[in-house]
C-alpha cells in the first residue's frame, strides 16, 4: 500500500511532496503556531528543510503511513501524521499543525477523524495516540472530540523550557476496539 489521498468533507488530505515546502515554512515560521513547540519560537530554516525531508521520509519507508497535506478549497491549511510508533508494532502517533487562519473550524478534527479511520480500516492498527504540552487546550480538545482519551501526563527534559512545560506533557489514545465501539 502507497500512501493514499484521503478526503472528508472539506478537506482533501494529498500526501506530502517536496513541493510543499514554502507552505511547510510559512507554518513552521508561524509564532503562534510553534508556541508549544521547539523552545516556544519560529524554527529556523534549515531547521524546517531538514524535518520537510524527514517527514517525506516516513510515506517513502513506510507504507500507508506519513504526512499530508490538507487542501481546503484549494487552500493549504497545514498538515495532518500518522507515523509509526518505534518498538510498538499496531501502533502509531497521530498529529495536526494548522496555519491560524484555520484554528477553531474543526478542520484539525475533521482531518484527524480521516486519518484515524485510516489508520483502523485500512491498516488494520490496534492502537493510535497523539501527545501535546499538557497545557495546550487546543490540541488536548481536539484528540478529545476525535474520541482520544488522556492515558498519562509525564514530564520531559527540556534544555530551553518554554511557559508551562513544568506543567508536563500529556499522551491521549485510543484503540481499534474503542474506535470500532464509536462507529
Amino acid at each position: 500500500m502507497t500512501q493514499a489521498p484521503l478526503r472528508t468533507s472539506h478537506l482533501v488530505l494529498v500526501p506530502l511532496t517536496p513541493a510543499h515546502l514554502p507552505q511547510e515554512i510559512e507554518l513552521d515560521s508561524d509564532p503562534d503556531v510553534m508556541r508549544y513547540l521547539f523552545n516556544g519560537r519560529p524554527r529556523p530554516l534549515e531547521d524546517i528543510v531538514a524535518a520537510h525531508h524527514r517527514r517525506l521520509a516516513v510515506g517513502k519507508d513506510h507504507p500507508g503511513y506519513g504526512f499530508w497535506a490538507g487542501l481546503l478549497d484549494g487552500a493549504f491549511v497545514g498538515w495532518w501524521l500518522l507515523e509509526p510508533s518505534i518498538g510498538r508494532d499496531g501502533e502509531a502517533e497521530i498529529g495536526y499543525r494548522l496555519l491560524p487562519t484555520f484554528w477553531r473550524r474543526g478542520l484539525a478534527s475533521e482531518g484527524s477523524v480521516e486519518l484515524l479511520r485510516h489508520a483502523f480500516e485500512d491498516l488494520r492498527l490496534q492502537r493510535v495516540f497523539g501527545a501535546t504540552m499538557a497545557v495546550n487546550q487546543g490540541s488536548r480538545a481536539t484528540m478529545s472530540k476525535i474520541g482520544l482519551r488522556h492515558v498519562r501526563t509525564f514530564h520531559q527534559h527540556w534544555d530551553e523550557p518554554i511557559p508551562g512545560s513544568e506543567q508536563g506533557e500529556v499522551e491521549y489514545a485510543i484503540t481499534r476496539e474503542e474506535w470500532l465501539d464509536r462507529s
